[in-house]
């Protein structure tokens, strides 16, 4: 295994990641046959089988996994590395991967712009996907840091807290329940909500706040994939919707929302910037969590209730 290449590591993780020899291939710029003799040769040097060959493709087995996990590992040292030297010769570059959950596309162009005009030089490519797509990524080193409510709990992470998460209940502005005060828990429990998919941290957090209500969990109400859907969907009358204040901002200021005023609510949790515990924190990645500790909150959107009082009041 000492004898090991970056070439025959990049050839796993190409078909791995696109589960067929012809792709991996193209995609390296090989023949078929030249990839093929490849991992034939690493799979007689390492006594194990990589892949099983199957008629939909090429399966990665245990040994497989364990050889992409390598793979990344060192792609990330590498990466390091450049940004550590960098760092060394005085130049601020680098380059970062960011995950954020979808509730915080609402406020991750505004982060990220703030951030580049301190530090222009640095590289950040953004993705957006739910919390398990957002887990997912992290945990397979996809991305670097993570932006997300909470922090997953089936592997070690590091994380800190960059800003508050208000999460309140919304309705049509002709709804009956606009410009009510001190709604009970009994009477919001009465209506039907738009929902996020279940394992959502707002659904999660729905549930909790409901679940001394008999029976209410039973029948919460419709799902719906992403917040944009729920909030027209609110809008249009077929339900009320438990959601990040972040996310209603331009609603509000339109008229088209309001926030109602529930008795314990606005439910406060906390965002929180998330990587891997064993991995290396490069000079991009201190550099980024050190801005949002110090300057995060002020680009998360403030969103007031028409009446009586600021949300985060």
């Amino acid at each position: 295994m000492r004898n090991l290449t970056l070439r025959q590591l990049r050839t796993v993780q190409a078909i791995c990641r696109l589960g067929k020899i012809n792709l991996a291939a193209e995609d390296l710029g090989l023949t078929g046959p030249a990839l093929t003799l490849q991992i034939q040769q690493l799979e007689r040097d390492a006594e194990v089988q990589l892949f099983d060959r199957t008629r939909g493709g090429m399966v990665p087995t245990a040994f497989g996994l364990a050889f992409l996990e390598a793979a990344r590992e060192i792609e990330e040292s590498l990466n390091s590395l450049e940004d550590s030297i960098s760092a060394m010769k005085g130049l601020r570059t680098g380059r970062l991967r960011l995950g954020v959950v979808s509730t915080g596309k609402y406020f991750a162009p505004q982060l990220i712009a703030a951030f580049r005009k301190q530090v222009p030089a640095i590289e950040i490519n953004l993705f957006i996907g739910n919390r398990a797509e957002i887990i997912t990524k992290l945990r397979d080193h996809e991305i670097d840091i993570a932006l997300m409510g909470r922090p997953p709990r089936d592997f070690e992470v590091r994380s800190q807290v960059f800003g508050d998460h208000p999460l309140v209940f919304i309705a049509p502005a002709d709804h009956p329940l606009a410009g009510v005060l001190d709604i009970s828990r009994e009477r919001i429990a009465q209506e039907q909500f738009i929902l996020r998919e279940r394992g959502s941290g707002t659904r999660i957090s729905l549930e909790i706040f409901l679940s001394d209500t008999p029976r209410k969990l039973e029948d919460l109400g419709t799902e719906m994939g992403s917040n944009e859907t729920i909030k027209q969907a609110v809008i249009a009358g077929l339900g009320l919707a438990f959601i990040s204040a972040h996310t209603i901002e331009q609603e509000i200021k339109l008229g088209r929302l309001v926030i109602l005023d529930v008795v314990d609510t606005p439910i406060r949790r906390q965002w929180f910037s998330v990587s891997r515990l064993d991995r290396t924190t490069t000079p991009a990645m201190q550099a980024f969590e050190q801005f949002l500790l110090t300057s995060g909150a002020r680009h998360l959107p403030v969103v007031s209730k028409p009446y009586p009082a600021n949300v985060f009041g």
